[in-house]
C-alpha cells in the first residue's frame, strides 16, 4: 500500500507541474512576457504545494501507524498480558506482527496470538487505506489551492527558491542532528560503562575478556575490559593494509595520470575500480580459503610459525580492497594540478620524473593525504574481512603472524544475540564505539589541517 501511495503521489506531482505551467500561460494570454516568473516556475510552485504536504503526511503515517496499531492491539489483549514482564509483552507483540505479515514467529502460535495477529492485520489494512486517502486528499487540496493562486503578478520563482532553500537547510539540520544524536547516544552508554569500569583500566588494560565465566574459579570470571589489545590489533592490521595500499595505489595513480595513454587509461582505470565494488564478504572468503593457507604454507617453508588466522592475511586482503580508494582519489587530484605547472617545470629543463616528484606531487599533496586518511578510516572500520580471516581473540602483539582482533569485530561480537543492556559486557561495545569515533574524527581533523596548511601555497 505504501508503494501505491508513493506512485500515485508522484503521478499527482507530475500532473500538478503540467497544470501549473499551463495555467500560467492561460492567465498570461499565451504571452509568457506578461508573467513575473517563467511558466516553469509556476509549474514547480504548484508541484511543491501538491507534493510537500502530502509527502509529510505520508512520512508521519509511516512512523505513527505501526505504533498506533500496536497500542490498539495491546489494549485489545491487555487482560491477558497485564501481569507479564515487559520483555514477554514485547515478544508477544513482535510475534503478532510477524504472524499478521506471514513471517515466522518465535514459537508455536497460540489462540491468543492468532487473535491478536488477526486484529493486527485488520487494523493495518484500515490504517493503510486511511493513510492513502489522507495523502491523496492533501495532494489534491494543495494542487487546487496553488493553482488558484496563479496570476501574472505571482512571484513563483521567489516562492520556489525560498522553499528549496528551506528544504536544503532542513536536510543540513537533519544531518547535523543525526550526528549529534549518534555521539550523545554513544557518550551516554559509554558513561554508564565507565561507571562500572574505570576508564584507565579500559584504555590501558592489557587483558580483554568481557565474557562472564560460569564458575568463579575461571579466569576473567568478573570480566576483563582492558581494550589495549583490541586497539593494538586494529592498528596492526590497518598498518599492514596501508603498507600494501598506499604504494600500489599512489604509483598506479601516477602512472595512469602521467604516463599511460588514453587507451590504456580507459581500460585500466575501470578494471582497477572494480575492486571497490566487490563485497567485503567475498574478500573475507578469499582471505580465509585461499590467502591464509598460502601464507601459512609459505611461512612453514621458511621456518616461520604462522597462525591459521593471522593479522598478515587480513592486512594484505584489506590493502588490496583499499587500493581503488587511494588510486582513484589520487588520480583525480593529480589530474587537477594545473598543466601550467608541468609545462613550466619542463620548460626549465626538468625531466618528467623530476617534474612529478618536485612539482606535481607537492601540489597534489593535500588531496593525496586526504585519500590516504580516508583509506585509513575505511580500514579501521572494516569488519567482515577481519571476522573471517583473523577471528575474535584479543592478543596484545606486534607480530603480524599471530591472531589479533579489532574494535569493529568486538562490537559485532558483543551486540550479537540477546543482550542485557545494563551489563558491563554489553556496554563495553558502546565504549569501543566511542573510542572508534574519536579515532576517525581525529584523522578527519588532521586531514583538514593538512589541506589548509598546503592549499594556500598553490592557490
Amino acid at each position: 500500500m505504501t508503494g501505491i501511495s508513493a506512485l500515485l503521489l508522484l503521478l499527482l506531482i507530475a500532473a500538478a507541474w503540467t497544470t501549473g505551467r499551463r495555467r500560467s500561460l492561460v492567465v498570461a494570454g499565451g504571452d509568457p512576457r506578461q508573467l513575473h516568473s517563467r511558466p516553469v516556475y509556476h509549474g514547480q510552485f504548484v508541484a511543491l504545494w501538491c507534493g510537500l504536504p502530502a509527502l509529510l503526511l505520508l512520512l508521519a503515517g509511516l512512523v505513527l501507524e505501526p505504533r498506533i496499531v500496536e497500542a490498539l492491539v495491546l489494549n485489545g489483549v491487555a487482560d491477558g498480558l497485564r501481569d507479564l514482564p515487559a520483555e514477554r509483552v514485547e515478544r508477544f507483540l513482535s510475534d503478532a506482527a510477524a504472524l499478521a505479515s506471514g513471517a515466522i514467529t518465535t514459537g508455536a502460535p497460540t489462540p491468543a496470538l492468532e487473535a491478536a495477529a488477526a486484529h493486527w492485520a485488520r487494523l493495518s489494512r484500515f490504517g493503510e487505506a486511511l493513510m492513502l486517502g489522507v495523502v491523496l486528499a492533501a495532494a489534491v487540496a494543495g494542487l487546487a489551492w496553488s493553482r488558484g493562486r496563479i496570476t501574472p503578478e505571482l512571484r513563483a520563482r521567489n516562492a520556489v527558491e525560498r522553499t528549496v532553500l528551506a528544504i536544503l537547510a532542513t536536510s543540513s539540520a537533519v544531518a547535523i542532528l543525526v550526528t549529534i544524536g549518534i555521539v550523545l547516544s554513544l557518550a551516554f552508554e559509554a558513561s554508564r560503562f565507565f561507571g562500572q569500569v574505570p576508564i584507565a583500566d579500559f584504555l590501558f588494560g592489557t587483558e580483554w575478556s568481557p565474557q562472564t565465566a560460569i564458575r568463579e574459579d575461571q579466569v576473567g570470571s568478573s570480566g576483563a575490559f582492558g581494550a589495549l589489545p583490541v586497539f593494538a590489533g586494529t592498528l596492526l592490521i590497518t598498518a599492514i593494509a596501508m603498507f600494501v595500499a598506499v604504494p600500489v595505489g599512489l604509483l598506479s595513480a601516477i602512472y595512469l595520470s602521467e604516463y599511460a595513454t588514453s587507451a590504456v587509461r580507459g581500460w585500466v582505470k575501470p578494471l582497477l575500480e572494480v575492486l571497490a565494488g566487490i563485497p567485503t564478504v567475498v574478500y573475507g572468503f578469499f582471505a580465509a580459503l585461499t590467502v591464509a593457507p598460502l601464507v601459512r604454507g609459505f611461512g612453514k617453508e621458511l621456518g616461520i610459525d604462522v597462525a591459521s588466522e593471522s593479522a598478515l592475511v587480513a592486512g594484505l586482503i584489506m590493502g588490496v580492497m583499499i587500493i581503488p580508494f587511494i588510486s582513484s582519489l589520487s588520480d583525480d587530484v593529480i589530474n587537477a594540478v594545473p598543466q601550467s605547472l608541468r609545462e613550466g617545470s619542463l620548460g626549465l629543463g626538468a625531466t618528467p620524473s623530476e617534474t612529478i616528484r618536485r612539482v606535481v606531487l607537492p601540489a597534489a599533496l593535500p588531496g593525496v593525504v586526504s585519500a590516504v586518511l580516508l583509506a585509513i578510516s575505511r580500514a579501521i572500520g572494516e569488519t567482515m574481512i577481519v571476522v573471517m580471516a583473523v577471528g575474535t581473540r584479543a592478543n596484545l602483539t606486534a607480530n603480524p603472524f599471530e591472531a589479533v582482533t579489532t574494535v569493529t569485530v568486538q562490537i559485532v561480537t558483543l551486540l550479537t544475540g540477546d543482550q542485557e543492556f545494563d551489563s558491563a559486557k554489553t556496554l563495553s561495545a558502546f565504549a569501543l564505539g566511542l573510542m572508534l569515533f574519536i579515532m576517525t574524527l581525529s584523522l578527519n581533523v588532521f586531514a583538514l589541517a593538512v589541506v589548509r596548511r598546503y592549499r594556500e601555497q598553490y592557490d
